[in-house]
């Protein structure tokens, strides 16, 4: 499957943009979806995740990641939002 990876000047990865199998993510239905992957603060998690389109980081550390479904149900300001806090976090 195609991937995409946002990395830190660093070199460290901060989100990725995948095509899965909604199986795969424990949804229904075997058709393709594009995730991204984000990670985020590990007292966010919980709460975000209980927002549909959120899910636990897929193939990631579940405490600091979370996935996105990239199928319209979350916003793009959202995501964008999420993009931003994650790349300015490891700045610092």
């Amino acid at each position: 499957s195609d991937s995409a990876v946002l990395r830190h000047k660093n070199g460290k990865w901060y989100a990725v943009i995948m095509t899965v199998e909604k199986s795969k993510l424990g949804l229904e239905g075997n058709d393709l979806v594009d995730i991204m992957d984000v990670k985020c603060d590990p007292e966010m998690t919980s709460m975000i995740i209980q927002t549909y389109g959120f899910l636990p980081g897929y193939h990631m550390n579940k405490q600091h990641w979370i996935t996105i479904l990239l199928d319209g149900s979350v916003s793009e300001a959202k995501i964008l939002d999420l993009i931003d806090g994650a790349d300015r976090k490891e700045e610092k």
